[in-house]
């Protein structure tokens, strides 16, 4: 490969507006994107070209995704998280008390785009309560692997049994800031955080650069995108399943109901609604439900009538 010949590489971190590449010859590059409505995420396939003018790599187009993961903005746009990865890994503890209704909108997303859903409840040094071990129940019953581990160092970095799960898996790993996922970064990918800090360093982005999300590789297989800890998430609406929003016990449900395009909120004979009563469905489910489908319409208002939001591509 001469110095001018375009090729091809993943995007194995985001921060600002360039990315750090790996081509396929394991080559490291730092990239710009060409043009700013070019959106890449990290675990993104992407072509670049060499600018020896300037010395520096353009990535100036994105390949076909396997599979996103998307979040809405505030005018109901969808934004681009992650790119072609087969689990998305969210991680609850018992401090801070879990949003299992955050939970619920990344697993939406997750199954809306066929990725698999995984529940990490970490801290286990800590003491799983009777509430953790039913929320572990709940969501293995929707259709969610569930792991508990004691990631931190003190308590040993117990994370085998996800280090296992993970061995064929591209995943990114979510959740509330405070659960430990820096902890289960470092269990799982032993100087982790020294790579971060020499990435920032080579890239002269300045101290307190927060790398929006980067992509390790696990020893013996698998590899693992860590995001920011966040305060919450709505998926893009767009790329929710319309009927249902990615709620798997409510598809079960949904064949049911009366109307074919029922919403589920308070039309008559909806199964939904019937299974809620009965407590066939899960109260707090279908509670999370009908503020996702609320806040579908709220993201829809948003961004006025006849309007569709552009994601990028």
């Amino acid at each position: 490969m001469t110095a001018d010949t375009p090729f091809e590489a993943e995007v194995i971190a985001t921060f600002g507006r360039r990315v750090r590449v790996r081509d396929d010859a394991g080559g490291e590059h730092d990239a710009r994107p060409r043009g700013r409505k070019l959106v890449i995420a990290c675990g993104d396939r992407v072509r670049c070209e060499r600018d020896p003018r300037h010395e520096e790599v353009h990535a100036t187009a994105v390949l076909p995704r396997r599979t996103a993961l998307w979040r809405s903005n505030l005018r109901g746009g969808a934004e681009l998280v992650v790119a072609n990865i087969t689990h998305l890994v969210a991680v609850i503890a018992p401090r801070p008390e879990p949003d299992l209704f955050m939970i619920d909108r990344y697993f939406a997303a997750a199954a809306s785009s066929g990725i698999a859903a995984v529940l990490v409840a970490n801290k286990a040094d800590l003491g799983h309560d009777a509430a953790m071990l039913e929320t572990l129940a709940a969501f293995e019953a929707i259709g969610a692997s569930t792991i508990a581990c004691a990631a931190a160092v003190e308590s040993g970095g117990r994370v085998g049994e996800l280090h296992a799960l993970l061995k064929a898996a591209t995943a990114v790993l979510v959740g509330q800031s405070g659960v430990g996922k820096s902890s289960i970064v470092n269990a799982l990918v032993p100087g982790a955080d020294i790579a971060t800090a020499e990435l920032v360093r080579q890239t002269d982005e300045g101290r307190h650069t927060t790398t929006a999300a980067r992509l390790y590789d696990l020893a013996g297989g698998g590899r693992l995108i860590d995001s920011p800890g966040v305060r919450d998430f709505s998926p893009a609406i767009d790329h929710l399943e319309p009927g249902t929003l990615g709620y798997a016990d409510i598809a079960w449900l949904a064949p049911r109901c009366r109307f074919l395009d029922c919403r589920h909120m308070q039309e008559p004979d909806c199964a939904i609604v019937a299974a809620a009563r009965t407590g066939e469905l899960a109260p707090r489910r279908y509670e999370s439900y009908r503020r996702m489908r609320r806040l579908h319409e709220q993201l829809s208002d948003a961004r006025g009538p006849g309007k569709r939001p552009r994601a990028g591509r």
